[in-house]
Order: structure tokens, then sequence, then C-alpha cells
């Protein structure tokens, strides 16, 4: 059986962006495991840190990324695939504390993209999947940005398809950051039919982001059903193109 391993930064992020295609590929007989690597409880959170969780109307004491992973257990139940959550702190943990700031330069002290490498290289070589999926940073995030550069770190020998960031990429009031873009501009375009029900149902379970990201459920399905019946990558041969 053939192994499709998705890279996702965050606890949302490949079903956002790429949900439709995981679930054809799991339709298709192939296994399929969503990666998700900053997914780390954090103690006691404080500042910009707990607002992110207070402002969806969770508790201070609430375990938010429990919750988080709750969510993506059942996300990737919906999609057919296999969750694993790699014990990384988001940026927020890492010093970066306002909005902007997790879509601005990275600091100087944030070596995420070390410890990704060094986590993600047995990883692979351990599960030696027939095909990556992971993110262009489209909409520069540091998470995002730190998942790539890990990526070209290791260099690893297996067909790479590359998402578009969503929903960064739909947001027309913005023009999103595009840190890759020459090199995602040297790959060929690859656009791939999707199961349009299934992300919609998968996308569904993370019910802390969908205020937050969509103004709600009917938001969701607005921004779903304007993406269209497709999902558009760049497609490397290795990681290291």
């Amino acid at each position: 059986m053939p192994l499709a391993l998705a890279l996702s930064p965050h606890l949302d992020d490949a079903a956002f962006s790429c949900g439709g295609t995981l679930a054809a590929l799991a339709a298709e007989g192939w296994e399929v495991v969503v990666a998700t690597l900053f997914t780390a409880s954090v103690e006691a959170p404080t500042g910009f840190a707990l607002a992110c969780q207070t402002d969806k109307g969770l508790p201070a004491e609430a375990d938010y990324m429990a919750i988080r992973r709750a969510e993506d257990a059942e996300a990737c139940r919906r999609l057919e695939a296999r969750p694993v959550w790699l014990p990384f702190r988001e940026a927020p943990h890492r010093g970066y504390g306002s909005a902007a700031a997790l879509f601005g330069p990275l600091r100087s002290d944030d070596a995420a993209h070390l410890d990704l490498a060094a986590a993600l290289e047995p990883l692979l070589a351990g599960r030696r999947p027939d095909l990556l999926l992971a993110p262009q940073a489209v909409g520069g995030h540091v998470d995002h940005v730190q998942t790539v550069r890990a990526l070209h770190l290791l260099r690893p020998a297996f067909p790479v398809l590359w998402w578009q960031d969503f929903p960064y990429l739909s947001r027309r009031d913005t023009h999103p950051a595009r840190p890759f873009e020459r090199m995602m501009a040297a790959l060929p375009e690859e656009a791939r039919p999707i199961r349009a029900e299934a992300k919609r149902h998968a996308c569904a379970a993370y019910a802390t982001q969908l205020g937050f990201q969509f103004g709600g459920p009917e938001g969701l399905a607005r921004a779903l059903d304007e993406a269209g019946p497709q999902e558009v990558f760049r497609r490397a041969e290795t990681a290291a193109a």
C-alpha cells in the first residue's frame, strides 16, 4: 500500500489546505498519515499565548492544545487518515508576542527548523513515504516557514506536493507573503480533483478555529465553495528541488 505523509505545521493546516486530496488518496487505497509538528501543550500560558485561546472562548485553565489534538483526531478520522503529533511549541510560546509577529521576520533565537529537522529525519527514514505533502508557506506564518526550512535541511528524496496554504491564500483583503515564491515558481503546477464533502466534513471538526478563521461554519462553507473542486500544488520530485 503506498503511503502519503502530510507534514502539517498546525492542527488544521493539512485538512484546510489539502484535505480533499488526502481523502481522495485514501479512497484510492493509499495509507494516509498527517504528521502535525507544533502540537505541544504548554502549562500556564501567559500574555499573547494565553490570548490565543481565550479569544476563542476557552478558559485560561483549559489545555488548548489537548482540545485541538482531539479536533485533529476527529478530522483525520473523517479523512480516513492517521494522525501523528510532534511535541513542538507553537510560535506564541517561542517568543512571538503578537499576531503581527507571527507573520513577520523569524526571531534570531528561533531555531525551530533545526529541532524539526532532527525529529523529521527518523520519521521520514522509518516510514519512507511514496509522497510527501507540505506547505508552501503562503502567508508567511513563521511556523509554516520553519517547516519548509526544516525540509530544505533534510533534502529527503521523496516526491513532494507543496500545497497552497489555506485560508491565507483566499483572503482577498491582503496580499499574502510568499517567502519561497522563487523556488515554487520554478516547479510545475499540479491541480488535483478532490473529495469535497470529505474535506468539508473534516474541516468542520476544528470547531475552535472556525469563528476565528472564517466567522463560523457558514463562513467555512463559503470559503470552501469559493476555493473550487480542485486543490493546486507545486510538484517536486524531491524536497531538495
